[in-house]
């Protein structure tokens, strides 16, 4: 098992040189060769998660390393298709770094067997954590645009085209995969958020317990609704949708570890992170 993480990591540190060759040499062959690695990274990090839910028979998320180990999976999984759907390629630079970071902490934490309890057979629970950990990967990913689109507007500002101007995309096209991953983070919290209060219905007997990661989520459910809401309404886009997918990040962060090591709740009681 071990190993196998090992040959995942070894998979993405290629993968983000290739992709950090590609945006400086410019050429095709460095960005399909930071592609296949990563798509090799992502085969070896599938297996391991599928290793870890055959031999404890339920969605591995019961300690932080497991827990780590479906975020990363989930990042390299949609970072894949936002890829294939709007061809940044340069957005490889952003998400295979991430990725490699997030195993190599995974592979530094404790892997002790955990108890699993009988509340963990649940469909409403397997589709809660799919489904908000896509949400997360999402919006993750929009962060990076953010923070490409920043990168880029600010070399355009500057009236000296540079290194980043030559070589990130246009900001109508950051503008617009960065919609795309915040459309698709909202709508998969949404489900995430729904299955999870019938989850909590089955087990606690009620919708919503005040929970501090209940409450969290919600916070950032309405951050993102808000960004939605602006952007349809008066029209909030660019410079502004780029920082507010930043600050729209750091809140998931913070609700997902935050929460989980200063505060006490639901979530707590049933892992050991």
């Amino acid at each position: 098992m071990e190993l196998i993480e090992i040959i995942t990591i070894f998979f993405y540190l290629l993968s983000a040189a290739g992709y950090f060759a590609y945006l400086f040499l410019q050429k095709e062959y460095l960005h399909s060769a930071g592609s296949y690695l990563l798509i090799a990274g992502f085969l070896c990090h599938s297996s391991a998660v599928g290793y870890l839910a055959v031999k404890s028979g339920y969605i591995p998320v019961h300690n932080l390393h497991e827990t780590l180990l479906i975020a990363g999976l989930a990042v390299v999984g949609v970072f894949l298709v936002l890829q294939y759907k709007y061809n940044l390629k340069v957005l490889g630079i952003y998400a295979a770094p991430l990725a490699a970071l997030v195993m190599i902490i995974a592979t530094l934490l404790p892997r002790e067997p955990v108890q699993v309890k009988n509340i963990f057979k649940s469909v409403w629970l397997v589709i809660h954590i799919v489904t908000i950990f896509i949400g997360d990967a999402s919006f993750a990913l929009a962060c990076g645009v953010g923070l490409l689109y920043l990168v880029q507007e600010h070399a355009i500002k500057t009236k000296n085209p540079g290194f980043f101007f030559r070589r990130l995309p246009s900001l109508e096209l950051l503008d617009a995969t960065g919609y795309g991953c915040i459309v698709v983070g909202f709508a998969m919290l949404s489900l995430g958020l729904v299955t999870g209060f019938i989850y909590a219905k089955s087990v606690w007997g009620k919708f919503w317990s005040w929970d501090p990661k209940e409450v969290w989520s919600g916070i950032t459910w309405l951050l993102y609704a808000a960004l939605l809401h602006q952007r349809f309404t008066v029209g909030w886009r660019g410079r502004k949708a780029a920082i507010m997918s930043i600050i729209g990040f750091a809140v998931i962060l913070f609700t997902f570890f935050g929460v989980n090591f200063l505060l006490q709740g639901h979530h707590g009681q049933f892992t050991r992170w």
